[in-house]
């Protein structure tokens, strides 16, 4: 007999963790296995890559009020006479005003967010939370089911989060599932009490799939006269995308033919006004979302993640298996990806660093060929990850 599953998320907008679910989905044995997927919100790059297996049950409507103006939230509530829901709305406003943490506004808002949420009153074998934050408060709250897992996909110290609100919350799960050891040490630091329930899966990449992609070239950006930069995250702070800006202004000083791509969404009104600010329009380009972003990678001289933080970065998988020569900066969780010297660059978390970093590469066409003979020597298919997922089922 079958085994159903319920995996819960925030929608599937352009990111690692919304990829990751996604590859996961994709790699799921449905012959042993009915799946459910709930979403808070039916939107993103992703949506159209779900397996037609996966049955997505209905958005909750009600939801739309916290994606709204302040202003047409009330309106609408007020006249469908939802008061409640325009009572939490504007306390909910007033937290994400004060509260300058993004992860903690997230957490403190919850309770009002869950007004508009019903619960789920199908029974599953196993449900998953594959995000931190709402989709575990929503599992443990909202959902019946036998076995409850709360996917961590970022370094929990780092993040900001606060730990009291969550204790609760982890302590009713029978597994936290984060996406490396760093991470998973940062949670035993955490949450001690319930360290045992802690386990590591990385999150599933595809060589044969990334490697057919990447030959899929819809546009070329690549130009034999100037250095080709890629940098693939989402437009913010968390992501170093002012340090790489800074970088890019460095070099450009220093008499260098380069231009970025960044691909990615988020802030792009910012981002873009201050690469305009420092006349850098013609070597930083902000590409938006790409559904495709391999046949980018594949083309970049050198591939660059100036994060300040990472759980563990899939696109840093992703351009190893293109065996991209690579800088990153020094995250924690840098190390667990890339072996300094060997297969990438580690560099200080600073614009003259990754500047200098992107100097050496350009400079240096033995140490070039090093790492891709490295990163071509390395096992990077990780599509056994799938078998952890189904022992914790």
């Amino acid at each position: 007999m079958k085994k159903n599953l319920l995996f819960i998320m925030n929608n599937l907008n352009c990111g690692g963790a919304e990829k990751s679910l996604v590859t996961l989905l994709q790699s799921i044995d449905y012959s042993k296995y009915n799946v459910d997927l709930y979403l808070f919100k039916h939107e993103g790059l992703f949506m159209n890559k779900v397996p037609e297996q996966v049955n997505i049950l209905e958005q909750p409507i009600e939801f739309r009020y916290f994606n709204m103006s302040l202003k047409n939230a009330l309106v609408d509530c007020l006249r469908r006479k939802k008061f409640g829901i325009a009572l939490g709305r504007i306390f909910s406003g007033v937290i994400y005003k004060v509260e300058k943490n993004a992860f903690r506004s997230d957490q403190r808002v919850w309770k009002y967010v869950s007004i508009v949420l019903g619960e789920i009153k199908k029974e599953y074998d196993s449900a998953i939370a594959y995000l931190e934050m709402a989709p575990i408060y929503f599992l443990v709250e909202k959902v019946n089911a036998k076995n409850k897992i709360g996917w961590i996909h970022t370094n929990y110290t780092n993040s900001g989060m606060d730990k009291t609100i969550d204790k609760p919350y982890f302590e009713k799960l029978n597994y936290i599932v984060t996406v490396s050891s760093e991470c998973a040490k940062s949670l035993q630091r955490n949450f001690s009490p319930i360290k045992d329930k802690i386990q590591i899966i990385n999150n599933i990449v595809s060589p044969k799939v990334i490697n057919s992609l990447a030959k899929t070239k819809k546009e070329i950006i690549k130009n034999q006269d100037h250095l080709t930069v890629v940098t693939v995250a989402r437009l913010c702070e968390v992501k170093g995308i002012d340090l790489a800006i800074e970088a890019c202004e460095i070099l450009v000083t220093k008499g260098i033919k380069i231009i970025w791509y960044v691909i990615g969404e988020g802030e792009y009104a910012y981002y873009n006004n201050l690469i305009q600010l420092k006349g850098l329009e013609k070597h930083i380009i902000l590409m938006g979302v790409k559904e495709n972003p391999y046949s980018y990678m594949e083309q970049a001289d050198i591939y660059v993640q100036p994060s300040r933080f990472e759980g563990k970065s899939i696109a840093i998988e992703e351009a190893k298996i293109l065996q991209k020569p690579i800088i990153v900066t020094n995250f924690r969780t840098a190390k667990e990806q890339i072996v300094h010297n060997a297969n990438g660059l580690i560099v200080k978390m600073d614009p003259s660093s990754i500047s200098e970093g992107v100097i050496e590469l350009l400079s240096n066409s033995d140490l070039r060929n090093k790492f891709r003979r490295a990163l071509a020597l390395e096992d990077l298919g990780n599509e056994r990850e799938i078998k952890k997922f189904y022992k914790l089922l």
